[in-house]
């Protein structure tokens, strides 16, 4: 077989690695082009020197086409990969840190909450254009794959405004459907199950053991385990709550919801400080900042190292390799993807993404019809899908009044802030992020002279965190820091 997969952000070394070898483990596909694009050039060479050292070590005759030109990237492409953080860091750091003077403490920030609606407004318009740029040189019926945050997001623009046919990708079911087998004390391939809602707030409203239905043992199943009891009890208490497994843990739920983080004495309770992913503010740009400082510096090391093996059996649960795999050999496969709901879950808007299960062989992607989610389930996500709605329109339209509307109905920024405060978060985070929005140009403009006025006085959260390691602390465990450098590199470019 020969055809074109094109990674946009291929500069997440340890991702774009990762999901390449997935890829060229498949024999049929020993003969496909690769091309390989990235804003950061330094980063573009290191991945391109790496991952075509793991291609001659396993014998194929492929040599990655490395551009920083990604519509010459895209020319011909079958299948893009977007794996991109827009800003990266530097703007990463305006998301988490900007509200936290408004009291509003994220452990994420990259989906819901106002860190996620402000990347939103960054990614949009960035793949509004990669968009463009595929309907014009890619392959007539280019498939995007995008796996950056967020996910709903993105992936509702791409294929309502930008009109490519996206599927947004993530690996958060994969983590619950492997959680709810311990539980059962079975394989994760003796559970069968059905995970639908959105991306990042998913439900486990179906769990089956030889055709045995088995989802309503699951709490008191899991409050006998002690990890579970120590790791996940915000979502043990979702649970309790709303009688289903969510698929995100304690971290990012917290974040999502109105109730775990708006008060300190509240979130001292939730939140321990085993990893940052149990709810430490600004968890996760921390251990970014440390995975990229430790690539840095590492990375000598890694071409030392032997190249990766292209085994099928050891491919890695990213779904991307799989669907492309099934769409050209026809080889079924059955995986959670995010893509435009047209009825799938019939209580939540039709033109909402939903992450739901589907099926993919020579004939497409086919989705079958959930019907409606469990009411308290619905609901929660029926919030997050209206600040998800609001997002969007106000990045594809550069509209101010939009934007305040999404964090004001944000859960968890509406519980801590008043309307006048998000409206002066929004105008201080949209004057830090003014060379990636450029559709609201004349808005910043006018936020800027706003900002001259008088303010509001600033409420700083308390916050939880924990020390950022050097490069010499990481060293005393290298594998350990090896393995958060390649995934905190997933997205942290452009």
């Amino acid at each position: 077989m020969s055809f074109k997969v094109a990674f946009i952000g291929a500069g997440s070394l340890g991702f774009t690695r990762g999901l390449l070898k997935d890829i060229l483990s498949v024999k049929e596909f020993s003969n496909i082009e690769v091309a390989f694009t990235d804003m950061n050039e330094e980063n573009l060479r290191m991945v391109t020197q790496l991952c075509q050292r793991d291609i001659d070590e396993n014998g194929l005759n492929i040599k990655i086409h490395s551009t920083p030109d990604r519509r010459e990237a895209f020319r011909d492409a079958k299948y893009v990969i977007n794996c991109v953080r827009v800003g990266m860091l530097e703007a990463f750091e305006t998301d988490v840190e900007i509200p936290l003077k408004y009291g509003v403490d994220q452990c994420v920030g990259d989906t819901l909450c106002i860190g996620g609606i402000m990347y939103g407004q960054r990614g949009i318009a960035t793949l509004l254009d990669f968009c463009r740029d595929i309907r014009e040189v890619a392959k007539p019926g280019c498939i995007l794959l995008n796996y950056s945050n967020p996910n709903a997001m993105l992936t509702w623009a791409c294929n309502k405004y930008g009109k490519v046919k996206t599927y947004g990708l993530c690996h958060g079911v994969q983590h619950g459907h492997a959680q709810i087998a311990k539980a059962f004390g079975v394989e994760v391939k003796d559970v069968d199950i059905i995970c639908a809602g959105l991306n990042h707030q998913t439900w486990y409203i179906s769990a089956k053991i030889k055709g045995e239905e088995r989802v309503q043992e699951l709490y008191e199943l899991m409050l006998n385990q002690q990890e579970m009891l120590d790791n996940e009890n915000i979502r043990l208490d979702v649970m309790k709550n709303f009688g289903y497994y969510s698929t995100e843990s304690n971290g990012h739920l917290s974040e999502y919801l109105s109730w775990y983080r708006k008060r300190p004495e509240d979130m001292e309770k939730w939140i321990n400080y085993s990893s940052w992913i149990q709810g430490e503010t600004a968890g996760y740009l921390r251990v970014c900042k440390e995975g990229r400082n430790w690539f840095e510096t590492d990375f000598p090391n890694w071409l030392q190292e032997p190249a990766k093996e292209y085994k099928y059996e050891d491919r890695s649960a990213e779904h991307g390799s799989y669907i492309i795999e099934s769409l050209e050999t026809g080889r079924p496969y059955r995986g959670h993807f995010n893509i435009m709901n047209e009825g799938c879950i019939s209580n939540l808007p039709d033109d909402c993404v939903v992450e739901v299960p589907c099926y993919v062989d020579f004939n497409g992607v086919s989705v079958p019809k959930v019907g409606d989610l469990p009411l308290g389930c619905a609901a929660i996500c029926s919030q997050s899908v209206w600040v998800q709605k609001l997002s969007v329109e106000a990045a594809v339209q550069g509209d101010i009044r939009l934007l305040y509307q999404a964090a004001m109905m944000d859960p968890l920024t509406g519980a801590v802030c008043t309307p006048a405060e998000i409206r002066q978060m929004v105008d201080e985070m949209l004057i830090a992020g003014e060379q990636w929005l450029p559709q609201y140009a004349g808005e910043i403009e006018q936020a800027k002279e706003r900002m001259q006025g008088e303010l509001l006085p600033y409420r700083p959260a308390k916050g939880f965190t924990m020390k950022e390691k050097t490069v010499e602390e990481m060293s005393r465990d290298k594998e350990k820091a090896r393995a958060m450098a390649g995934a905190a590199a997933k997205e942290n470019v452009k």
